[in-house]
C-alpha cells in the first residue's frame, strides 16, 4: 500500500512548483509536466490541426465508407467506441470536481487544454492506423501503443525475444488500469441509483454486471451496442442541456463572463487561488479526453480506412466531442444554478441537487440513468482496447481473453459494494504508467504521423486548380 501511494503521488502529485505574479504558485504533476508540453509540441508541427482542419473533421465523420473486411469496423465506428470510454465519470463527477476546487475559471482552462490534446490525439491514432496487424481471433484488425512501440523499438534494436520492453509494460498498465476503472465505474453507479431510486447497491451491481457479461462474453456484440448506445446518450445529455440553456439564456452572459474573468484569476487573484484554478482545469481536461495516454488508439488501430490520417482526425473530433461538448453541458448545469443553493456540496450530490434545480425530481433521476449509461459503455468500451493488449502479452488465444474479461467482470462486481480498495489507486496509476510508456515512444515516432497529414493534404484536400473557359 505505501508502494502504491508512493507511485501514486509521484505520478499525480505536484512535482514542482511554478511562481506566479502576487505570490503564487501552481503545482505541476509529472503527466501535466509531460502532456501540455508534447501537446504544445504537436499542435505547431501540425499548422495548429484543430483549428485549422476541424472543417475536415467533420467532413470525416459524416463520411461513409464501405468495408472489405465485414469484422472491421468502420472510423466512425472507431470513433464511437473511443468516445464511450472517454464519456465517462470524468465528464459528470471530475468536472464537478474541477469547478468546486477552481471555481468557474476551470472551465476555459479545459477548453484550451481540448485543443492542444486534439493534435496529440491525431498523432497517437495515426501511429495506431500506421502499425495496425490483422485480428485472427475476432477478424478485422488489432493495435495500439504497444504495436507501434514494439515497431519502433525492434528497427532500433532487434529483440530475438519477439516483445520489447517498452510495449510489455504499456500493456501491463492498460490491463491494470482497466481493472481499476472497472470497480470504480460500479461503485459510481450503485452509489447514484442508491441516491435517486434507494436500490440497495448489491442489486444495482447483479444487474450491472450481468448486462456486462452478457456484451462482452459475446465475440462482437460490443461494436453493435456501443453503436446504439454512445449517439442516444450522448445525444440525450446535450438535447437536455440544450434545454436547459434555452431557459436560462438570459443569464448566459454572466456565466461567461465569470467564466472569463476567473479563468485568469481576477477574483481568485486577492485569494491567492489562481493556480487552483489553472492546474483544476488543466487536469479535468488532460485526464478526460485521454489524449496521450495511448486507449483511444488501440480502437483507432481496429478501424478500416483508406488512409491513416483520417483515423487521427476522426479521434482529434473525438477530444472535441469529450470536452468541448460534454464537459461543457456539465459545466453549464452547474454554473446556470444559483450559487447559495450549491454551497456546501460536492460529487454527484452537487450536480443532481443542480438538474434538480432545472427540472425537478426528473433531474435526479436523469442524472442518474445518465451516469449509468455512461460507465456501462466505459467498462465495455475499455475491454474492446484490452483484446489487443491481452493479444500482444499472451499471443492469439481465447483463454487468455476470456480471463481477462472475467477478472474485470469481477472487479466490476467487487467494486459496486466495496467502499473503498486499493484497486482504485491502481486504475490511476495504470493510465499515469500508459501515458508515460506512449509519450516516450510517441515523439520520436511522430515523424510517421506528421508525414501521413502532409501526405493526406495533399492527396484528398488539395483544390484542383478552375479551367479557364475558352472564348
Amino acid at each position: 500500500m505505501q508502494i502504491i501511494s508512493y507511485v501514486y503521488q509521484f505520478l499525480w502529485g505536484d512535482l514542482i512548483y511554478l511562481p506566479l505574479p502576487g505570490g503564487q504558485r501552481a503545482g505541476l504533476s509529472l503527466l501535466v509536466l509531460i502532456l501540455i508540453p508534447a501537446g504544445l509540441y504537436f499542435t505547431l508541427r501540425t499548422g495548429f490541426l484543430p483549428i485549422r482542419l476541424f472543417p475536415e473533421m467533420l467532413k470525416v465523420t459524416a463520411e461513409k465508407r464501405s468495408k472489405t473486411d465485414q469484422h472491421a469496423i468502420s472510423g466512425l465506428q472507431a470513433l464511437i467506441v473511443s468516445t464511450a470510454t472517454r464519456v465517462g465519470m470524468g465528464n459528470l463527477v471530475g468536472v464537478v470536481a474541477a469547478i468546486s476546487a477552481g471555481g468557474a475559471g476551470a472551465v476555459f482552462w479545459m477548453w484550451l487544454t481540448a485543443l492542444i490534446g486534439s493534435s496529440t490525439a491525431f498523432a497517437e491514432a495515426t501511429l495506431a492506423q500506421l502499425h495496425k496487424e490483422k485480428d485472427p481471433l475476432y477478424g478485422g484488425y488489432r493495435g495500439g501503443p504497444a504495436y507501434y512501440i514494439h515497431d519502433f523499438v525492434q528497427t532500433r534494436k532487434p529483440s530475438k525475444r519477439g516483445r520489447s520492453l517498452i510495449a510489455v509494460l504499456f500493456a501491463i498498465s492498460g490491463l491494470i488500469c482497466w481493472c481499476g476503472i472497472s470497480q470504480v465505474i460500479s461503485n459510481s453507479v450503485s452509489s447514484s441509483f442508491y441516491n435517486a431510486f434507494r436500490i440497495p447497491p448489491l442489486y444495482t451491481t447483479i444487474v450491472l454486471v450481468i448486462l456486462a457479461a452478457i456484451i462482452v462474453l459475446r465475440k462482437h456484440a460490443t461494436v453493435k451496442v456501443l453503436d446504439i448506445l454512445v449517439p442516444i446518450m450522448a445525444g440525450c445529455y446535450f438535447v437536455i442541456t440544450l434545454f436547459i440553456i434555452l431557459k436560462n439564456a438570459p443569464a448566459l452572459p454572466s456565466v461567461f463572463r465569470q467564466i472569463f474573468a476567473e479563468a485568469f484569476g481576477l477574483r481568485q487573484a486577492v485569494a491567492g487561488g489562481f493556480g487552483a484554478v489553472l492546474m483544476n482545469g488543466v487536469k479535468r481536461g488532460l485526464f478526460s479526453n485521454e489524449a496521450g495516454s495511448g486507449s483511444a488508439p488501440c480502437a483507432a488501430a481496429a478501424a478500416e480506412t483508406d488512409h491513416a490520417a483520417r483515423s487521427g482526425l476522426l479521434q482529434a473530433f473525438g477530444v472535441f466531442i469529450d470536452t468541448i461538448v460534454i464537459c461543457s453541458c456539465t459545466a453549464m448545469i452547474m454554473l446556470l444554478a444559483p450559487g447559495n443553493l450549491l454551497e456546501h456540496l460536492n460529487g454527484m450530490e452537487l450536480l443532481q441537487t443542480a438538474m434538480e434545480y432545472h427540472m425537478g425530481r426528473f433531474g435526479t433521476v436523469f442524472i442518474a440513468a445518465t451516469l449509468w449509461l455512461f460507465s456501462f459503455s466505459t467498462f465495455i468500451g475499455i475491454l474492446f482496447y484490452a483484446r489487443s493488449n491481452v493479444a500482444y502479452l499472451f499471443g492469439d488465444n481465447w483463454l487468455s481473453q476470456t480471463l481477462y474479461k472475467v477478472l474485470a467482470l469481477m472487479m466490476l462486481f467487487i467494486g459496486g459494494l466495496a467502499a473503498y480498495t486499493f484497486v482504485w489507486d491502481l486504475g490511476d496509476i495504470g493510465i499515469g504508467l500508459m501515458t508515460i510508456f506512449n509519450m516516450i515512444i510517441l515523439i520520436p515516432q511522430s515523424r510517421e504521423a506528421l508525414d501521413a497529414l502532409k501526405e493526406y493534404e495533399q492527396r484528398f484536400m488539395q483544390k484542383k486548380p478552375r479551367q479557364r473557359k475558352r472564348p
